[in-house]
């Protein structure tokens, strides 16, 4: 089973990634919760179990 999980940027700016993985059904209803809160740059990205996404750095950061 391929598992998924999602980053995305809060409303104030903060970099955030998921602190779970999902399946590809759950990480969808997450996705569209993360919407609704006004988060932007959300993406679901594929993990290997035991693994997950650090935070991106916000665009003009570096």
């Amino acid at each position: 089973m391929q598992n998924f999980a999602l980053t995305w940027t809060d409303l104030d700016g903060t970099p955030r990634a998921s602190a779970v993985a999902y399946d590809k059904k759950t990480a969808q209803q997450r996705q569209d919760e993360l919407v609704t809160a006004k988060a932007s740059g959300i993406q679901i990205v594929p993990v290997r179990p035991g693994q997950l996404p650090a935070p991106k750095a916000p665009v003009g950061s570096c």
